[in-house]
């Protein structure tokens, strides 16, 4: 009978590995009679046992990939000789989900992945992670259990989707988002909004533009999570087989080395790489709630400030969509997110120093990189597209907490405008499709928090509205819910405290006057203490119509956006992590 103790004939010592306890010993043969069930080897079941973990499913073009690359994963994890372990959890895919109820699932969906592969590896005791996802909310949510977990992990990313074609240029899904503003103004008509959502999306992968996706893909490897150049390659490309089977044997590689473990990587300087590659790339917003989110999974404190402090330090020289003009596909075409990288470690906006899951540092990973000439998609730092972050944190009296905003792509940073007061998104839809609002005006959406929404809608729907009616540059957006990546214009979101817990969101009335400064950070609304403290008074708290299943629960465990939106007390509070059970 195999003893834990001792080194197996394939060199494995399994004393120290979580698997022992379903592998090793006489009390483990129940356990090994469902591993022979499944017509595992002997060998295979004494070799440590590494998770494969997808978002895999059927209802977008941003996962459908992942089970094929799960296989290549597969076979680099076989081939460095330990034995994988395929299981998949959820994905809310953010473009199915936008624009209706559903939304308030997609934040929420971040929690469940992170949870869910939780469960699965403690349940199994698999000794390591590979974890793919391709959309949104699945990147970080697979990021945060690895932090979690703290062992052996190394993430993939599932692919960028090619452009789609439409009157000789390229176009994506939010180009249909924009589309149905100018279908709602008689600017486009139903056969050629038809003919553009035919053409917008033509393969595999996440949305192309520099949206959540795309950010998060570039986080991973700025942060050190992933393979160097594995965030770049476009879904239905070949290659990225090759990186998911190098993924799979670079996991094998950290187990018989006993690491660098995810925590042992993602500490607070590399959090700040992290960061730096959002604002240098224009990234999402959303970044500011995952880079806290992940940060707290390994107790250490980065909060929406932490990450505002990084993106005003740092230039944005990367030209994407949506404040610049290419996708995805055109970085990886010039080198990938290592050519923006290495642009940043040159001029002293990243640290070099940060240990990554090949072993090496980032600076060693980023050896031989130049940033190539004669191309528009990544500028020099020295002659950047804008000198300060593509996202700017903002604070006030009407954000004590906080907000955020994208600059990339705008022209005026400053603007003041009477409050437009709508409780929720769909009747600041509905006012927008109807033409109900002037120029000038700042539309405030509220009760769409983490807690009071609940789940912090996404308000891609609306922005794009006001863009295909052409006022996306005439008219200013506030929440305390979330936008897209793939949002432009002057708007703010993550507005802390929410409106459900008494922010000061919740007191506004039409006509207030507001006032947002990009350049300076601060977001004002006109009014006097004594005006807030009366209105304080009056407030009184909303219900929502969620009141039992899983956005009930959401609702009464998640804290503020400033932190991420957690739901759980995270690393600070644990008495021992996973592998040391």
């Amino acid at each position: 009978m195999p003893d834990s103790k001792k080194a197996h004939p394939n060199g494995w010592d399994k004393s120290k590995l979580v698997s022992r306890y379903v592998t090793e010993g006489a009390k483990s043969a129940p356990h090994r009679s469902y591993y022979y069930a499944m017509g595992m080897t002997e060998e295979q079941i004494h070799q440590p046992l590494v998770g494969v973990a997808t978002c895999w499913n059927e209802a977008a073009p941003c996962n459908i990939a992942l089970s094929r690359q799960a296989q290549a994963v597969k076979k680099g994890v076989d081939a460095a000789g330990a034995t994988p372990r395929e299981f998949t959890t959820i994905t809310v895919t953010d473009g199915i989900a936008m624009g209706h109820e559903g939304m308030r699932s997609s934040l929420v969906s971040r929690e469940v992945i992170a949870d869910s592969v939780e469960l699965t590896m403690r349940g199994h005791c698999y000794d390591a992670l590979v974890g793919l996802a391709g959309c949104d909310k699945s990147l970080p949510g697979m990021m945060m259990v690895m932090l979690r977990l703290n062992v052996p992990s190394v993430f993939m990313y599932g692919g960028t989707i090619l452009p789609g074609r439409y009157k000789g240029k390229d176009v994506d899904v939010v180009n249909v988002f924009e589309a149905v503003g100018q279908h709602a103004t008689g600017a486009m008509s139903d056969e050629e909004l038809h003919e553009l959502e035919c053409v917008a999306c033509p393969s595999a992968g996440a949305c192309g533009g520099q949206f959540t996706a795309n950010t998060m893909a570039c986080v991973s490897e700025a942060i050190g999570l992933a393979l160097p150049n594995s965030a770049g390659a476009p879904a239905p490309y070949e290659s990225r087989d090759e990186y998911a089977k190098a993924s799979g044997e670079a996991v094998v590689r950290l187990i018989k080395n006993g690491g660098p473990l995810p925590r042992d990587i993602v500490t607070r300087r590399s959090l700040e790489n992290a960061a730096a590659i959002v604002a240098a790339t224009g990234g999402s917003t959303n970044a500011a709630l995952h880079l806290p989110a992940m940060a707290h999974e390994a107790g250490i404190d980065f909060n929406l400030f932490d990450v505002a402090d990084i993106f005003k330090k740092t230039p944005y020289i990367a030209n994407l969509r949506p404040g610049g003009k290419y996708v995805a596909k055109d970085l990886y075409d010039v080198g990938g997110v290592g050519v923006v990288l290495k642009e940043l470690l040159d001029n002293g906006y990243i640290h070099g120093d940060c240990i990554t899951v090949t072993g090496k540092t980032i600076a060693e990973n980023l050896e031989g990189i130049t940033l190539p000439e004669d191309q528009d998609v990544v500028f020099p730092v020295k002659a950047p597209i804008y000198p300060t972050g593509g996202v700017v944190g903002l604070k006030g009296n009407l954000a004590p907490e906080g907000a955020i905003v994208k600059i990339a792509g705008l022209d005026e940073l400053v603007f003041e405008g009477p409050a437009r007061v709508f409780d929720g998104e769909d009747a600041c839809f509905e006012a927008v499709q109807n033409r109900d609002y002037k120029d000038g005006d700042v539309l405030v959406i509220r009760y769409e928090g983490a807690k009071g929404g609940p789940g912090m809608r996404e308000m891609l729907s609306t922005t794009a509205a006001l863009y295909g009616q052409g006022t996306g540059g005439k008219v200013a957006l506030i929440t305390d819910g979330r936008f897209s990546g793939g949002t432009r214009g002057f708007c703010i979101g993550h507005v802390g405290p929410e409106a459900a817990v008494g922010g000061p969101i919740g007191l506004l009335k039409d006509g207030d006057i507001i006032r947002i400064d990009a350049n300076e950070g601060t977001m004002d609304v006109k009014l006097t203490d004594a005006e807030f403290a009366q209105r304080q008074k009056e407030w009184k708290p909303r219900k929502t119509n969620y009141n039992s299943g899983a956005l009930y629960k959401y609702a009464q465990l998640v804290g503020p956006a400033r932190d991420g939106a957690v739901t759980h007390p995270g690393a600070k509070e644990e008495t021992h992590t996973f592998v040391n059970l």
